[in-house]
């Protein structure tokens, strides 16, 4: 049988205040602009553009923002809609 009541910590656990944020990677500018557009896919679908004349050519898997997404023709940002208030609907 084994005794493991020493009071050691692991080799691969550091005390929380040693840990080290990880340093942020900037994303790249077609990355950037792939995530504000409208035409991107639902996160739970993939990564992917839905536009109908980028999605023929680009296809669901292996899809890469930084060859479509720069100069795209098709770019639209996506926009959450605003909450009207009850005056405005006018019914």
């Amino acid at each position: 049988m084994f005794d493991n009541s020493n009071d050691r910590p692991l080799a691969d656990e550091r005390p929380a205040d040693d840990l080290e944020p990880a340093p942020e990677t900037p994303e790249s500018p077609g990355q950037e602009r792939f995530n504000t557009c409208r035409w991107r896919a639902a996160p739970e679908d993939g990564q992917f553009c839905t536009h109908r004349d980028v999605l023929p050519f680009a296809g669901k898997e292996g899809f890469s923002a930084e060859a479509w997404c720069p100069d795209c023709a098709f770019f639209k940002v996506r926009r959450t809609p605003k909450k009207r208030e009850r005056h405005e609907y006018g019914y």
